[in-house]
């Protein structure tokens, strides 16, 4: 009767500590914030009319793309990497729509001088790691080395938007324009395709204008005048009293980009749709 008291009593503390060895990670994350509108500045650090003016920037971009932009600041992670922050609170605030998963959240932890763009899975092929680098890099680490936090934010969230709405190439030529690429860089390679493609397209056309121009004054001067107005010259006969002329009919292109448009529901206050992330995005500190 003990003994099976004993092994009770066992089984309950084993249960105990398994359960406490579940929770340890749990109990050790940082808590999470609420979601109480589009800027959540629990750090302080953005000032009221730039806090005002993204607000409405925001509302404005997702009314019109349905994509969910979030920005938040906090003071510290309590020791937690800013991935996996970022990562539980974009989940747990189900930014973007559900099914979609086109939200985006931009974190800023002021105390550990760390930055995170943290990117929906449905966004992950526009908005990529290497764009979201280059945001981090170029526009906000510069401007909070000088301080300005406000101004950093709001520009990183125009160039999201920049990109979001398919001018990635301005966000890349800037980013040529103001740091070198080392040999090698992928945009090096870009560049030179396109450089050549220019130089060949035009070099093409040139030759078939100098060309036509060239045949139809060389029969004259070179040719062998078989009739009046009439030559004949490289093996073929030109005849200059045709008035109506000659025509030539070329094949023209045209191309037109897939046109969207989602609508995002209003409702009394800021939330969530349901959208969900899987780390994609980049990183950055100052």
């Amino acid at each position: 009767m003990v003994r099976a008291q004993g092994r009770g009593v066992l089984r309950a503390l084993a249960g105990a500590v398994l359960l406490l060895v579940v929770m340890l990670p749990a109990l050790a994350q940082t808590p999470l914030p609420a979601l109480t509108g589009r800027v959540v500045d629990n750090a302080g650090i953005i000032d009221a009319a730039t806090e005002a003016s993204l607000t409405a920037k925001l509302a404005a971009f997702e009314a019109k793309s349905s994509d969910q932009i979030v920005v938040a600041t906090l003071r510290t992670l309590g020791g937690e990497a800013i991935e996996s922050y970022a990562n539980r609170l974009f989940r747990e605030w189900g930014l973007g729509q559900a099914g979609e998963d086109n939200g985006i959240l931009l974190l800023v932890a002021l105390d550990d001088r760390k930055m995170r763009i943290e990117v929906g899975y449905g966004l992950e092929g526009t908005l990529t790691d290497l764009h979201a680098k280059l945001i981090i890099e170029n526009t906000m680490v510069p401007a909070f080395r000088a301080g300005d936090f406000s101004g950093g934010i709001d520009r990183s969230v125009d160039d999201i938007i920049l990109v979001l709405e398919g001018n990635a190439a301005e966000l890349e030529e800037r980013y040529e324009r103001n740091q070198p690429s080392p040999p090698g860089s992928p945009f090096n390679f870009v560049n030179s395709i396109s450089d050549w493609s220019v130089a060949i397209f035009i070099a093409i056309w040139a030759l078939i204008f100098i060309g036509a121009l060239f045949f139809a004054i060389g029969a004259r001067i070179w040719g062998r005048r078989i009739a009046p107005g009439r030559y004949r010259w490289l093996g073929m006969d030109v005849d200059y009293n045709n008035s109506g002329g000659s025509s030539s009919s070329g094949s023209g292109w045209s191309s037109g980009g897939s046109s969207w448009s989602s609508g995002s529901s209003s409702g009394g206050g800021f939330s969530g749709g349901g959208g969900s992330s899987g780390g994609g995005g980049a990183s950055g500190s100052w």
